[in-house]
């Protein structure tokens, strides 16, 4: 009970001090871990969406493969992406392993399935008649595709929301592929666990707190958003 109270303490002190060096993990984990989720977005919104409403053959192993994805081990994806950045790898000449760009791309592997998945169970609610009958009236395929993410958009923002909880809550490919460099690829999950193995538990409790509380903000807000969407 000490060490969970000395561990609050010195969370809050760490908040309130503006310590620097927290500062910059603070700003790395949100760099990485919201371009990561924007570029899931992009990519996973419109692909749940073709899901939801496509009937092209190779469907169901689309749709397997992002089940699959949803469930990927971290440590597979840092395997992955070490192979394919390493130096005698396919990339390895853009000399990418180790930055905080391997992380963005570790993050946005398993970011990716969530919010496609997630899209595509949110429009498989929809009324079907909702599509057929934009259809009906002339509409191409990309515009019922985003007439349908406008009447599901609530849904689609906690699909968003999801995603950017598996990206800023991945530890095991971040460690593997940024390497937890200090004022370089040190985001919060990595100085997690490099703390708590020297077992300095109450500064892991800190850099705990510090991280919950910025998943709540950033998660707060996608939430006020979604409630907002419901009265558009």
């Amino acid at each position: 009970m000490d060490l969970l109270w000395q561990g609050l303490v010195q969370g809050l002190t760490l908040i309130v001090s503006g310590d620097p060096a927290l500062l910059r993990i603070v700003s790395l984990s949100l760099l990485v871990s919201l371009t990561a989720t924007a570029i899931a977005a992009l990519i996973g919104v419109p692909l749940g969406a073709r899901l939801a409403l496509g009937s092209s053959r190779g469907q169901g192993l689309i749709q397997a493969l992002i089940n699959t994805g949803m469930g990927l081990p971290p440590v597979v994806v840092g395997l992955a992406v070490t192979m394919l950045l390493w130096r005698t790898g396919p990339l390895g000449f853009l000399s990418l392993l180790y930055t905080p760009q391997a992380m963005i791309l570790a993050q946005l592997i398993v970011a990716l399935p969530i919010a496609a998945g997630l899209t595509a169970s949110a429009l498989g609610l929809l009324d079907p008649e909702l599509a057929s009958a934009l259809r009906v009236s002339g509409a191409e395929e990309p515009r019922v595709a985003y007439e349908m993410i406008r009447a599901a958009l609530p849904q689609v923002i906690v699909a968003v929301s999801a995603a950017f909880g598996r990206a800023i809550a991945e530890v095991g490919a971040s460690l593997m592929v940024g390497g937890n460099i200090l004022g370089q690829t040190r985001i919060l999950t990595t100085a997690i666990t490099l703390v708590t193995s020297r077992g300095d538990f109450a500064e892991a409790i800190a850099l705990g707190i510090v991280l919950l509380a910025l998943a709540f903000i950033v998660n707060a807000g996608l939430t006020w958003r979604a409630r907002a969407a419901m009265y558009l």
